[in-house]
C-alpha cells in the first residue's frame, strides 16, 4: 500500500513538472506584459509572505500542543506538512502568474490574427 502511494505521488509530481515546463515554454509576451507580470508576482509574493508570517505563529503554537499531547513525531509531521503546504503556495502562485501572462500573449496574438483561440 505504501509503495502505491509513493508511486502515485511521484507520478503526480512528474505531471505537475510536465505542465510547468509546458507553460514556461510559451511566449512571455512583450516587455510591457513582462513588466506588469513582474509587478503582479512581486505583489503576490509580498501577500504570501504576510500570510505565512501569520500562519507560522499558529503553526508553532499548534505544533507545541501536538508535541505535548501526541509526541514529537506528530508535531514534526505537522510542521513538515505546513512547510510543504507553504512551498506549494509559492510555487503555485509563481506558475499562475507565468501562465496568465503567457495566456494574455496568446489572446493578443489571436486577436491580431482575427481568430478565436
Amino acid at each position: 500500500m505504501v509503495l502505491e502511494i509513493i508511486a502515485i505521488a511521484v507520478l503526480s509530481l512528474l505531471f505537475a513538472l510536465a505542465l510547468t515546463i509546458n507553460v514556461i515554454r510559451k511566449n512571455k509576451g512583450n516587455e510591457k506584459m513582462q513588466s506588469i507580470a513582474s509587478a503582479i508576482q512581486e505583489g503576490a509574493i509580498a501577500y504570501l509572505n504576510r500570510q505565512y508570517k501569520t500562519v507560522a505563529i499558529f503553526t508553532v503554537i499548534i505544533a507545541a500542543i501536538l508535541y505535548f499531547a501526541l509526541g514529537m513525531i506528530t508535531a514534526l509531521s505537522f510542521i513538515l506538512g505546513a512547510f510543504f503546504s507553504a512551498l506549494s503556495g509559492y510555487i503555485g502562485m509563481m506558475i499562475a502568474v507565468k501562465a496568465n501572462v503567457r495566456r494574455n500573449q496568446e489572446c493578443l496574438r489571436c486577436r491580431l490574427q482575427r481568430r478565436s483561440c
